[in-house]
């Protein structure tokens, strides 16, 4: 199950970096979002992944191992939610750049 996290990450991570770089402003936007789904699945598995288990600690003696970490779970359900909002906002600032200078390069300048 790590392996596959890892694995996940790492395509994540790397695809949104290839389309970082790429020229466009849409592929940009898209690969910050990847970039983003990357960390906040690497987040969540730092939390312990771990399959029903209460992340709600009782009284009395704890036993760590029996009980997921809360944190992680909200830290990225806050992310998500700051993820759709700042993915809406560089749309518009990106079909606002295109309305004024014509492209959606990056640099504003059609290549040769």
């Amino acid at each position: 199950m790590e392996l596959i996290v890892a694995v996940a990450i790492g395509v994540l991570v790397g695809s949104g970096v290839w389309l970082l770089l790429r020229p466009r402003s849409f592929q940009v936007i898209v690969g910050l979002s990847l970039i983003s789904y990357g960390v906040n699945l690497f987040i969540f598995g730092m939390g312990r992944l771990g399959v029903d288990r209460v992340p709600i600690v009782g009284q009395g003696a704890v036993d760590p191992s029996r009980y997921a970490d809360p944190l992680p779970q909200a830290l990225v359900l806050t992310a998500i939610v700051i993820g759709f909002a700042m993915t809406a906002l560089f749309l518009v600032v990106m079909l606002a750049s295109r309305g004024f200078n014509g492209t959606d390069h990056v640099d504003g300048k059609e290549p040769p």
